[in-house]
Order: C-alpha cells, then structure tokens, then sequence
C-alpha cells in the first residue's frame, strides 16, 4: 500500500511560495505543488486565474462569517473536497462545467450523508472494521 504513496513524484509534496494581492494588501501563500496544480485546475475550470480564485475563496468565506485564521488549510481542504466529490461520482472533472453552476445545496447534502454512513461503518462496535 505505502508504495503507491511513496513511489509518487516526490516534487508533488515540495511546498511553494506564491504572492498575491487581496484586497490590496499583498500576502504570501505557500502550500505544497500538489495543491497548487488542483487550485489551477480549478481557476481554469472557472475561467480565471489562480490568484483571482484564491481571491475569491477568500472574499466568500468572509461574507459567509467563516474563521479563515488559517486559510492555507482552508485551500488545502477545498482542494481535498474537490478531489473527494470527483472520486464520488458528485462532480466530473470535466472543464466545460464551472463549479459555479453545480447544484452545491444538493452535493452538499449527499456528501454529508456518505459522510455519516462512513462514519457508522468505521465506528462500527459490533463489527471488525473499527479503525479506532
């Protein structure tokens, strides 16, 4: 199992700096290459750039009330989420879709209740798959 892991390219896990203005202040952001290459597959699928989608992300959590006080893991997990509604059939990584457009109330939904259903099956006492 550890080989599909640790025989990836390893340049996927090297962190990278970017700088870029939000709201006129410029800040730094710096997460792994991995991260970077969803953010610009994401951007492009919405047609704008990388820097405009951060931008973006970060103006919404504001209007949305949300503690951003670490907001490199909030990109971290957006990226994750993305890639995990793909792997579960919820969004297709097909381009000519922005995210804009999907129906996010209802992958929303769904999403949260595979998440309840993995999470009886892991916390399962009468069973063996416990991970705990």
């Amino acid at each position: 199992m550890c080989q599909l892991f640790i025989s990836a390219d390893d340049s996927l896990w090297r962190s990278k700096t970017k700088s870029l203005r939000i709201q006129g202040v410029v800040t730094s952001i710096r997460l792994e290459v991995f991260f970077w290459d969803i953010l610009e597959e994401l951007s492009f699928r919405d047609q704008m750039t990388v820097n405009q989608l951060i931008t973006k992300l970060y103006l919404e959590s504001l209007d949305a009330d949300h503690d951003i006080g670490n907001f490199t893991s909030f990109l971290r997990v957006c990226c994750s989420r993305y890639l995990s509604l793909i792997a579960d059939g919820d969004l297709s990584r097909e381009t000519r879709l922005p995210l804009e457009k999907v129906d996010a109330k209802n992958i929303i939904q769904r999403e949260t209740l595979r998440k309840n259903q993995r999470s009886a099956l892991f916390n399962d006492s009468e069973g063996n798959l416990s991970i705990n």
